[in-house]
């Protein structure tokens, strides 16, 4: 739905959110957009390494319910 249709519609401009932008097209705009300013590269590596850490958390749960067996 186009800003304009947003803005001539009264229902749409009761919600709050109504004209934020639902997504964005590169990482240079979220990075001015990170709260406690965060940068996007920090965001990402942090990202992968809970990643990491969880999925080895995972596989060593599983492996000890599976050596308990």
């Amino acid at each position: 739905m186009p800003i304009v249709a947003l803005l001539s519609d009264p229902v749409a401009l009761r919600h709050p959110l109504a004209l934020l932008p639902l997504a964005l097209s590169t990482a240079g705009e979220a990075n001015g957009a990170l709260p406690l300013g965060l940068e996007m590269a920090s965001l990402q590596r942090w990202t992968l390494i809970y990643l990491g850490l969880s999925s080895l958390a995972f596989v060593a749960v599983w492996v000890v319910g599976f050596l308990r067996r």
